[in-house]
């Protein structure tokens, strides 16, 4: 194994730590989510599928900058069209007719799609979309199922006896969340229909939205999806569809395209512009149009960049078959990291669809798991690969790249099956356990 050092990344870590609260913006990132004191912190540079940080350490990237990077880092294409918008500016007083061309490509791919707002990131879409169902019905409270960010709206299901333990964080704390928010927001399991439509039910005449995540992993189960459709119908909810992480990568029409059912509202972001800042919400026009009357509005929305970086994106997207890509290298690396585990005998598997599946890790209780998490990005981080048991391709991911990736995992697996054979976990760490796993309703 290589000499592999991330003394410098520390050294700035430290500094981070007494000026940025949390040393990140996106909690996925902070570096206690990883392996602290062995996985790179701090990146110079990256291309392609491949990150070198500031040590000097060379890595291929499984986690595509946590999924906005789906055509690969720094693309030829898309960068060109960015800095020729630059030199255009990126910004002005009125707006540009790239707004206009972006709509269009939109409600040409996306099946919900027959207007369009834009926005900067996936949080605020989401608070967008449900700030119009709200608008559109005149009702306030929401049902949702998935991961929806951070605003009040959203965390607000914390509040109170009905936490969210099985979410997010264990136990996380609404912390200036505005009580009187309490009960305006509850979560729903995901492929229970009974529960859904008891809620539904209990709550009639109140409900704005549903609001979910369609799929990540692992296919709906059948008719689920149809009948989730069929349930907001009838209770005249809207039925939102967060696209935010499945956005472009299963169908170029997204999960809607692939599942076949189409919402009435759908949110984007990350990869629709491979990394530049840019949201969407999409919808049918009945819902969408009622929009322009209620007070959304934000300078920074009417940026040229993130529309050029977009168009280039989904045009790249369809020009390169990105969707065929993603399931022929999604096969190919489940066959390559299953094959790792069954040659060392360890309890482990690379599940899901193709375009966007997840490595399952078997552990007996939840204290072995993070040991077990954390060790297994550890041994790839040290090997010179950034991988953990969730993530995401990019075009610039190749067969090269899995079967280097297949050899370094294979190694990481034998370590961990020495750890769980011998009990000797804490002693084959180098850093504390990994946090708490952030979970997710929607495999």
């Amino acid at each position: 194994m290589r000499e592999h050092s991330v003394r410098r990344s520390l050294q700035i870590y430290e500094r981070a730590n007494a000026l940025i609260p949390g040393t990140t913006q996106l909690i996925s990132r902070r570096p206690t989510r990883a392996a602290l004191g062995v996985s790179p912190i701090y990146a110079e540079r990256a291309k392609g599928c491949r990150i070198w940080d500031v040590d000097g350490n060379e890595y291929i990237d499984w986690t595509s900058a946590v999924g906005p990077v789906i055509l690969g880092y720094a693309d030829e294409v898309v960068d060109a069209a960015v800095r020729a918008q630059i030199d255009r500016g990126a910004i002005y007083s009125i707006v540009q007719e790239s707004a206009v061309e972006l709509a269009e490509e939109l409600v040409r791919i996306v099946p919900s799609a027959e207007m369009v707002r834009y926005c900067k990131g996936g949080g605020e879409a989401c608070a967008i979309a449900v700030r119009i169902a709200r608008g559109v019905t005149g009702r306030d409270k929401v049902l949702f199922c998935g991961y929806h960010g951070w605003h009040d709206w959203y965390q607000a299901a914390n509040i109170g006896a009905e936490r969210l333990a099985a979410h997010l964080f264990n136990g996380i704390e609404p912390i200036g969340v505005p009580r009187c928010l309490e009960g305006t927001a509850r979560p729903f399991t995901y492929g229970d229909l009974d529960e859904l439509t008891a809620l539904l039910e209990a709550h009639a005449g109140e409900l704005a939205c549903i609001i979910m995540e369609p799929m990540r992993s692992d296919e709906p189960p059948p008719g689920y999806l149809e009948r989730v459709r069929e349930l907001a119908s009838r209770h005249g909810v809207v039925l939102i569809f967060d696209e935010v992480s499945s956005g472009f990568r299963l169908a170029l029409g997204s999960a809607q395209e692939y599942a076949g059912v189409t919402p009435d509202i759908s949110v984007f972001a990350k990869a629709m512009s491979n990394g530049y800042p840019m949201g969407a919400v999409v919808g049918k026009r009945e819902f969408m149009a009622p929009a322009a009357q209620m007070f959304i509005s934000s300078a920074y929305w009417d940026d040229n960049i993130g529309v050029a970086a977009s168009l280039a994106t989904l045009r790249e997207l369809e020009r390169r078959d990105a969707v065929g890509h993603f399931q022929r290298i999604g096969t190919f690396f489940k066959e390559r990291v299953n094959a790792a585990a069954a040659a060392v005998g360890l309890d482990a598997s690379c599940e899901g669809v193709a375009a966007h599946p997840r490595i399952r890790l078997g552990a007996e209780d939840a204290a072995t798991a993070a040991k077990v998490h954390t060790l297994f990005i550890q041994e790839n981080a040290r090997r010179g690969v950034i991988l953990a048991a969730g993530f995401m391709f990019n075009c610039a991911h190749g067969e090269a790249e899995v079967e280097q990736t297949a050899g370094v995992v294979r190694e990481s697996f034998a370590v961990i099956a020495e750890g769980l054979e011998r009990g000797t976990l804490d002693e084959l760490l180098a850093v504390p356990p990994q946090e708490d796993l952030f979970r997710r309703l929607v495999r």
